[in-house]
């Protein structure tokens, strides 16, 4: 059996990995039960029910934030370290899932951004504009989002046209936006901010930094990326023991 990630396996308990999994197995069937219910249940047009669709976005929308992040942990290797087959498959169901993406070219952009990390061979670094968010945006969106992820997702909304008829604006609400906004979310916390050259100089090769938020607030913004020095350091972590990660080199 392939091993995902040697340094992963080594250091990654066995229940490390069943917790793993099960917080993974609770993000995406979170992410599946809002989709479904919201998308093809819930009768939007009751007096008063559309007082919860902003809810229900910004739930979605942080849902897909983790939705990702999962994919991230297993294209380093760490949400099943023993099985690269069942690590490499988890990764391909979130990311199409959240947009049609591949994972395949989304593995080797990522490893790219950690060996060329805030380079202008980065692919997630914009060396035009370090230093400014919306043209930095753009570059990292039209990196990620070309011909065939268009393709992918126009197929997906005819399949729905087909099957919700008169519901079909409720996948823009609950599907669409949310991804948008998320991909917004995950940009500002885990590439802008962490990456983002200023008057302050990056302190290794990692050009990197990480924000100082509570644990709580950490979860909130970006399931705990926004530690990203950190997660440049041992890329290995997964992403909910970032946090005690950071607490270990603090000490």
């Amino acid at each position: 059996m392939a091993v995902a990630n040697p340094r992963a396996a080594v250091n990654l308990s066995r229940r490390d990995v069943a917790v793993g999994l099960g917080l993974a197995g609770l993000i995406l069937s979170a992410w599946l039960t809002v989709h479904i219910v919201a998308i093809f249940f819930i009768d939007w047009s009751q007096p008063g029910l559309w007082l919860l669709a902003p809810v229900v976005v910004v739930l979605q929308t942080w849902l897909s934030v983790g939705l990702f992040i999962v994919a991230h942990d297993s294209m380093h290797g760490a949400l099943v370290p023993s099985n690269a087959g069942l690590n490499a498959l988890i990764g391909r169901i979130c990311v199409g899932l959240y947009a049609g993406f591949s994972y395949d070219q989304l593995y080797k952009a990522h490893h790219e951004h950690h060996r060329y990390a805030g380079t202008e061979r980065d692919p997630d670094f914009d060396a035009n504009h370090p230093d400014q968010f919306w043209p930095w945006y753009i570059k990292f969106f039209r990196t990620y989002f070309g011909v065939r992820e268009l393709g992918v997702l126009t197929a997906v909304v005819v399949v729905y046209l087909f099957i919700l008829g008169p519901r079909f604006p409720y996948i823009l609400l609950f599907w669409a936006l949310p991804a948008i906004l998320s991909s917004l979310q995950l940009f500002y916390f885990g590439t802008y901010l962490p990456h983002r050259q200023d008057e302050t100089p990056f302190t290794d090769q990692h050009r990197s930094r990480s924000n100082d938020l509570p644990w709580l607030l950490s979860l909130i913004t970006c399931f705990h990326f926004g530690y990203h020095h950190e997660h440049h350091e041992r890329p290995w972590v997964p992403w909910w023991k970032l946090p005690e990660f950071r607490d270990s080199l603090r000490a």
